[in-house]
């Protein structure tokens, strides 16, 4: 497993060229965004009382910049910030193979949606879809 060193270089590394490691943009959370992704079923908010756990265990390390999330599998990377004077909320997912993060996705909240539950929510969407997809890949792989 990386240590808090190794992964504040990768992030330091992500946030500095992070043209080159997203080339198709980040992501912005939006309505659209929150319907496909299904969070904003009904049965999400029914269970929005705690009962419903986070799928993923993480260590956590909190500086005054960032919130780094990790285990054996993601290094995620919650960042604050002030873009154009609005509060943002940048997401950082990286996929770690062989110990070594691989920047996946980025996604952005803002406004109404720069929430804990909803950068939650999202987050929690992005890890089950990296999972599936790394899951596929293997599948084609090993036939």
């Amino acid at each position: 497993m990386l240590n808090p060193i190794e992964l504040d270089e990768a992030y330091q590394n992500f946030i500095t060229n992070l043209n080159q490691f997203v080339p198709d943009g980040i992501i912005d959370v939006d309505l659209g965004l929150l319907s496909d992704l299904g969070v904003l079923e009904y049965d999400q908010f029914e269970n929005d009382e705690g009962s419903e756990e986070f799928p993923h265990y993480f260590h956590v390390i909190e500086t005054s910049d960032k919130v780094t999330l990790f285990n054996h599998q993601f290094a995620v990377w919650i960042v604050p910030k002030l873009i154009h004077g609005d509060p943002t909320t940048l997401t950082l997912i990286s996929l770690i193979t062989d110990d070594i993060p691989n920047l996946e996705i980025v996604f952005s909240t803002t406004g109404i949606y720069n929430t804990p539950k909803y950068v939650l929510k999202v987050l929690k969407s992005y890890l089950s879809d990296v999972l599936d997809t790394e899951a596929v890949i293997s599948s084609i792989g090993n036939t």
